[in-house]
């Protein structure tokens, strides 16, 4: 068994057996026509249930043999133009090859004496982003497994810094359209989720800030206190970004913490033409971005940032097995101190490698792609009879929804609408996702790939158009 062991004897079968495996993958990449083979559930759970674990095949050929049928066959490929569905992106052929060195060294970024060089290239990655940001000098962060990690902890620094231990007095204010993420923080944080305030949006789906003040003046006069306000820069529905200068104005004059979830727009960090849509995140006291949403890197690969880095020691403890308080005084850089993660793999280094390879305008021009498509898709939509489209993105979103020429309810419009998603899952032509807005079924596109054209969205407005008159078309048979 030593044989699997990856070290000097075995390079060689490393070697073979990696090679084997991105083979296979390039081989399905290529070939692949489809984001989905349109496989169910009760299709496919046999197949993998049938596996026995506890016989062995002995050697790396057969197990990926295995895999085709149990899941390089009938995965969902986002690297295809008609994935249209979550916030899932492609992904840069740098950061593949940062995952496959950090995967073989497999650095834990928990220590100084697990990592070395790991430290300090996330190190300076924070450094790089929060400059980005523009958080100042002091300002610091680190790496987390994703958006609502880095929520939670920026909500956990908050609470810390709110000027009382009653916690039921706490109260964070975010939009109607933010991450759900927020609510559940609340709750892990012992607060409830009646702490949450949700501050209606405009029309452009953007956080009212008359609307906050109100509520801010209220919590006040109930003797309750404004722990934070969650801005986000990128809902996950409409990619909308809340007014961060006139949040921040507010957030100053009641002295609460000020949290930008930018794990969608971080994207616009890297931006050659709209950065500017992200004016007034520098004014946040702490802000999430997620690398792995708009940069284009694979999961996972996210932050949190704060303006002041002594905030994180919220969330430092000391064991003598591994960081010791002596090691604060040695000046000995542990990544532990600053995180809510233990044993945490080496992320960084994809970004690294992305930016070392690519720089930082060619994200951001890929970012750029991504929303002019979404522009013109919004335009396609805005002339189409058969659809409503909710708003004009700022980002990369488009949420719409499937009108019939014909008179029909608004009941039985859900319907259509949401059996035209699970029909075009089902045929695996392509993938879109699905929403509510005011109660009502929509679909949505999320347009994270720049090799998705207009073509490709006006086709998949027909298959949905297409699903969506056979369904109704069936129902005035079963009807008559």
């Amino acid at each position: 068994m030593r044989s699997h062991l990856l070290n000097d004897v075995t390079a060689d079968s490393y070697r073979r057996s990696v090679t084997e495996g991105v083979e296979r993958v390039a081989h399905r990449l290529a070939t692949t026509r489809k984001p989905f083979t349109g496989v169910t559930a009760d299709e496919l759970a046999p197949v993998i249930s049938a596996v026995d674990l506890d016989r062995p095949l002995g050697n790396a050929s057969a197990a990926l043999d295995e895999l085709e049928t149990v899941y390089l066959r009938d995965a969902v490929y986002f690297h295809h133009p008609r994935y249209l569905g979550h916030l899932n992106c492609p992904v840069v052929i740098p950061a593949v090859l940062g995952e496959a060195v950090l995967s073989a060294v497999n650095s834990s970024l928990d220590t100084w004496d697990q990592s070395a060089g790991g430290t300090l290239i996330e190190r300076r990655l924070i450094d790089w982003t929060a400059q980005r940001i523009g958080l100042g000098a002091a300002a610091d962060g680190v790496f987390t497994s994703g958006g609502t990690q880095s929520n939670l902890q920026a909500l956990l620094l908050a609470r810390e810094e709110a000027k009382t231990t009653d916690l039921a007095k706490l109260r964070i204010f975010t939009s109607e359209c933010s991450h759900f993420s927020v609510q559940k923080s609340a709750t892990l944080l012992g607060l409830g989720r009646e702490a949450v305030v949700s501050i209606p949006v405009d029309r452009n789906k953007r956080m009212q800030t008359l609307a906050l003040a109100a509520e801010l003046a209220r919590c006040s006069r109930d003797g309750l206190v404004p722990m934070a306000v969650v801005a986000t820069a990128g809902t996950t529905d409409f990619g909308s970004i809340d007014p961060l200068p006139e949040i921040a104005e507010l957030v100053e004059q009641y002295g609460t913490w000020m949290h930008v979830d930018a794990a969608y727009g971080c994207g616009l960090l890297a931006s050659p033409t709209r950065r500017h849509l992200l004016d007034g995140i520098e004014h946040a006291d702490s802000v999430t971005v997620d690398y792995h949403k708009s940069f284009f890197q694979p999961v996972s690969s996210s932050a949190v940032l704060v303006r002041d880095g002594a905030t994180l020691g919220h969330a430092t403890y000391h064991a003598d097995y591994l960081n010791p308080r002596r090691t604060l005084e040695e000046h000995i850089p542990n990544q532990v101190d600053k995180s809510l993660q233990t044993t945490r793999r080496f992320d960084a280094l994809k970004l690294w490698m992305t930016l070392r390879v690519m720089g930082a305008d060619g994200v951001g021009q890929l970012f750029d792609e991504v929303c002019d498509l979404a522009a013109a898709g919004w335009e396609l939509l805005a002339a189409d009879p058969r659809y409503d489209v909710v708003v004009q993105p700022q980002l990369s979103t488009l949420v719409y929804r499937y009108i019939p020429q014909s008179a029909t309810g608004p009941a039985e419009i859900d319907r259509a609408n949401l059996y035209a998603r699970k029909a075009l899952f089902a045929s695996g032509e392509a993938v879109v996702a699905g929403t509510k807005v005011g109660g009502r079924q929509y679909l949505k596109f999320t347009l994270l790939n720049p090799e998705t054209t207009t073509e490709d969205i006006a086709a998949v407005l027909d298959l949905i158009a297409g699903h969506a008159e056979q369904y109704l078309g069936e129902n005035l048979v079963h009807a008559s």
